[in-house]
């Protein structure tokens, strides 16, 4: 199961918060995956990527209960949360920089807070796209969209994070670290 964390509604579209959408959205188009039915909370969509089954989703309970949606989504579907791969936008990361982790804390990040209160376990693997901070307040920034320039970088983000996703669903960890690191020395 990969899960992009984001909020639902036409006015986060295109946010920073909403890059784990962003990569759910890309997987879905490239693998054909029709991300349209609505389950636990959630928009979910099933097919095959790179010939491994997958179910794709965003849940629709807004970023900070996430939780609320996967978990019982989790459970329907007997996926155990150590086979939960997690993407979400994170702030300390510089802009679309990628950081791949099996398993951590929150790390103050509301989203993964829900979840790992709800799945009742740090023990789920991750994706986390860089978003970088700014000036404005943080509120602000993470619901705020991104500049052409910026946008542009972080959509050649989401293909090497489906590069690693690709790693990942091979049973390829270490491979998938070494797109990530890779992709991350262009930066």
């Amino acid at each position: 199961m990969i899960v992009g964390l984001g909020n639902p509604g036409a006015e986060y579209r295109g946010t920073r918060h909403n890059v784990g959408f962003d990569l759910i959205d890309h997987l879905a188009k490239a693998n054909s995956i029709t991300v349209n039915k609505g389950q636990d909370r959630a928009m979910v969509g099933s097919g095959l990527i790179d010939g491994v089954q997958v179910l794709l989703a965003k849940p629709l309970t807004y970023m900070n209960l996430s939780g609320q949606s996967v978990a019982p989504l989790a459970r329907r579907h007997g996926v155990k949360p150590a086979r939960i791969l997690v993407i979400a936008d994170d702030l300390d990361l510089p802009l679309a920089r990628l950081r791949l982790r099996a398993d951590g804390s929150h790390g103050g990040h509301n989203g993964h807070r829900s979840l790992i209160n709800s799945l009742g376990t740090t023990e789920y693997p991750r994706l986390k796209i860089g978003i970088g901070r700014s000036d404005d307040a943080t509120v602000e920034h993470v619901l705020g969209r991104m500049n052409p320039a910026d946008r542009a970088l972080v959509d050649k983000a989401l293909v090497a994070a489906e590069r690693a996703v690709s790693r990942i669903l091979a049973g390829e960890w270490n491979r998938a670290l070494e797109e990530v690191d890779a992709w991350n020395k262009t930066l």
